[in-house]
């Protein structure tokens, strides 16, 4: 089951006495990456995707977290509704592995809003409206809890994909030293790389 966080926005209809009969409403979730500031070990963990901190005045932009959607139904006045937004642990997609690289403080959100409006006309008549295209809200949502989602879904742990053949040679790898699991497996060729970088660093000393 993916695991879903639920943003609560509130709508508020004008004139406030007009019944809205429904609200189809989309929402895009960019993170607004240079609207906060990182630590020593969140520039080292989020190299891969900006590059070296010096450049980041040029790397360093807003991020599409997602794209959702959500059915309101009739109301008069105001409303509460919830947004869903499916949160992946897969480090292949860049906004997992920008929010994993993160250790404290808040993510910078801004949701661009979209759909369209139905509401009774003039005798009862079903009107449509498009929402306005430059709809949009930010709100800063604690790393805690993408946090507390992941670690309440995957508790302890991560998953990657990897290429088929590569998965071979690990599968291989696995099978002709005797090892039970992949973290023993992935483990000792780390410990094998480990080894010589020690050597040399004890050499040069």
């Amino acid at each position: 089951m993916t695991p879903l966080l639920q943003f609560r926005i509130k709508i508020t209809s004008s004139p406030p006495e007009e019944i809205i009969q429904a609200v189809l409403l989309n929402a895009q979730i960019q993170i607004q990456c240079p609207r906060r500031g990182y630590n020593a070990r969140e520039k080292e963990n989020l190299y891969e995707l900006f590059g070296p901190p010096e450049s980041w005045g040029q790397t360093l932009r807003n991020r599409l977290w997602a794209n959702t959607s959500t059915t309101v139904n009739s109301f008069r006045g105001n409303v509460e509704a919830a947004l869903p937004v499916a949160c992946t642990f897969d480090f292949n997609v860049a906004s997992a592995r920008y929010l994993n690289g993160l250790e404290e403080g808040e993510i910078p959100l801004l949701f661009l809003f979209s759909g369209s409006v139905f509401y009774s006309g003039a005798g009862g008549r079903l009107q449509v409206t498009p929402i306005s295209w430059n709809s949009e809200c930010s709100w800063r949502m604690p790393i805690a809890v993408w946090r507390a989602l992941m670690e309440q879904h995957y508790p302890n742990s991560a998953w990657f994909s990897l290429r088929r053949d590569v998965f071979d040679r690990l599968n291989a790898y696995k099978r002709q030293r005797r090892l039970l699991t992949w973290e023993e497996a992935i483990d000792e060729l780390l410990e094998q790389n480990a080894a010589p970088s020690a050597e040399r660093t004890e050499a040069m000393a």
